[in-house]
């Protein structure tokens, strides 16, 4: 119960301490004015002893007291009057000590201390026994020794006015969390918000970084399409013969397959668990042998624009293959092929060696260029590092410990400034055994009749070209509704779709021809990142997803794997 609003300036020391407001005018500046504002409710069926304990605080300086001689009356009393102490007498007719205790418990709140003190000529145990039970907090012996009485009083109304001040405090403790929880709560939406602003910054600097990888990567083999490109455009105006053709345009295939590995390592970015690089045993010497000549137009650019020569020397001993992807270690040689290139503007030479060491093959790549100092040459392998200014991204040496990592091997950088650079590379051998290659896929021995569906005819024509050398008919649609006209008027042994045409998805022709003939195998070609990866899950129609761009052996694996 309150102290109807009772307030307490000073108590206990505490001056900052608050309880409850006096009546209208009363002046409390002190703990005693307080005790004395409290209020008493007296409960006792006697007269004598009703007006006793009235003359007993009014002299004390309690004036804030009410009585009544019936019990029954007690609890609409306390309702009303919200006493601060309750002095009640144990032996009353209608209702005794024992039941008026237990009604007024019920009126107050389970964590309120509020003092009952019972009124009893009755000192028996039991009878305080049965007091102390029923909820009662002291007892007044009866005849009363007024000066008993008013320190009693005195000493419960203190404990009373500590719980007030305990409960004020509480209150305004919990006031004060329940502020700071908020206060708090907005500040962790404030950061959440900051932090997902920042991810999306550093996603927005991922993307350019990753763009700026993969234009380092794609610049390197575009270069060398274009270049042994407009080599064959120059000996072609002159009369080519197979033999000059031979030798450009395996290189421009070559670094065709290395960009679409860069495509696929894009893929393997939104599918992280989709790492389905193979390592196979792979003559490194032979990966050496293609390297120098895919960046041949770029020396030979470099040299007719600055007028310095850079050869290339090569000492490749007799070596164990290597388990590796070939492509992955082509673009590594490649890379550190420009890379030496770069540290040479005035000219020089590049000297590569491989040499077998007992299970390891050793491959060294150096250059007399420009050379490295010390602190370069310790950070030259970390990620957006990199000396050449703006025509550098950084990427080029650290993509090239990705890719000896990859393959479990080790590099060793020895380098001064202006002595040149050494790069040591030890990859475990993968033995002499297995040295051949695998072999290509052969066609098939049935000739299939095969429905081509694409929206792009130079594309539809490629895969046409292929499926016709291996002697399969083929149809060719480029829609999806001109595809369904002819597979319902003819018997097709498979049918071959794009997966993102403008009138009707691969997957949408796909479920339209398994609702025509469910036997027919569909393969679905696809060139995104976001599209499924071979070999995930894929949609229930198409029996197999087939990654853009498509080569001969690839195509035949696929029909040979939906065929059989």
């Amino acid at each position: 119960m309150s102290l109807n609003a009772l307030q307490m300036e000073t108590i206990a020391g505490t001056p900052e301490l608050v309880a409850p407001t006096p009546p209208a005018g009363t002046l409390v500046e002190s703990e005693p004015d307080a005790v004395h504002a409290c209020k008493i409710l007296i409960i006792d069926d006697e007269e004598p002893n009703v007006r006793l304990l009235e003359r007993v605080l009014s002299r004390a300086g309690f004036p804030n007291f009410v009585s009544t001689k019936d019990p029954r009356e007690a609890a609409t009393l306390f309702a009303d009057f919200e006493p601060d102490l309750v002095l009640t007498d144990w032996l009353m007719p209608e209702l005794d000590g024992r039941a008026v205790i237990g009604e007024l418990r019920a009126l107050m709140a389970t964590d309120d201390y509020l003092p009952i003190v019972v009124l009893t000529a009755d000192v028996t145990s039991a009878t305080k026994m049965a007091a102390l039970r029923a909820g009662a907090t002291d007892f007044l012996t009866k005849p009363f020794d007024q000066v008993e009485v008013i320190l009693r009083i005195q000493n419960l109304l203190h404990a009373r006015l500590s719980h007030l001040i305990i409960e004020r405090q509480n209150a305004t403790l919990e006031e004060s969390v329940r502020r700071r929880t908020l206060e708090l709560e907005r500040a962790l939406t404030d950061l959440k918000s900051t932090q997902q602003q920042v991810i999306q910054s550093e996603r927005l600097a991922a993307l350019g970084t990753m763009a700026g990888g993969i234009a380092h990567d794609f610049n390197n083999t575009i270069s060398i399409i274009m270049g042994f490109g407009e080599v064959l455009l120059h000996d072609a105006r002159n009369g080519l013969t197979n033999a000059q053709a031979t030798e450009p345009l395996t290189a421009i295939l070559t670094a065709a397959e290395d960009a679409a590995k860069i495509v696929h390592r894009l893929r393997e970015f939104y599918h992280p668990e989709e790492n389905t690089s193979q390592q196979l045993p792979v003559d490194l010497n032979k990966l050496i042998e293609q390297a120098i000549l895919l960046t041949q137009p770029r020396r030979q650019a470099d040299a007719t624009a600055s007028g310095c020569l850079v050869t290339i020397g090569t000492d490749l001993g007799e070596i164990p293959r290597v388990a590796g992807d070939a492509a992955e270690l082509r673009e590594m040689l490649t890379n550190l092929i420009f890379n030496a290139l770069d540290a040479l503007p005035e000219g020089g030479a590049i000297s590569v060696r491989t040499r077998d060491e007992c299970d390891n093959v050793v491959l060294t790549i150096s250059d007399t260029g420009t050379g490295m100092t010390e602190a370069v040459r310790q950070r030259c392998l970390e990620p957006f590092f990199t000396t050449k200014g703006e025509r550098g991204t950084g990427l080029g040496l650290s993509m090239v410990f990705g890719i000896i990592q990859r393959h479990s091997g080790t590099i060793e950088i020895e380098s001064a400034l202006g002595q040149g650079t050494t790069f040591t590379f030890r990859l475990p051998a993968a033995g002499y055994e297995n040295a051949s290659p695998p072999t290509t896929l052969p066609p098939s021995n049935k000739a299939l009749r095969v429905m081509v569906v694409d929206d792009q005819p130079i594309l539809s024509q490629l895969v046409c070209e292929y499926l016709q050398d291996d002697l399969h008919l083929v149809e060719t649609a480029s829609s999806g509704s001109e595809a369904l006209v002819k597979f319902r008027a003819t018997d097709f042994d498979l049918v071959i779709t794009d997966r993102l045409m403008s009138e009707m998805t691969g997957e949408e022709l796909a479920v339209r021809i398994k609702q025509t003939k469910p036997q027919t195998p569909v393969i679905l070609l696809t060139g995104y990142a976001a599209d499924p990866v071979p070999g995930e899950k894929h949609p229930e129609a198409v029996d197999l997803v087939l990654e853009k761009p498509v080569s001969r052996s690839a195509l035949r694996k696929a029909l040979a794997t939906v065929i059989h």
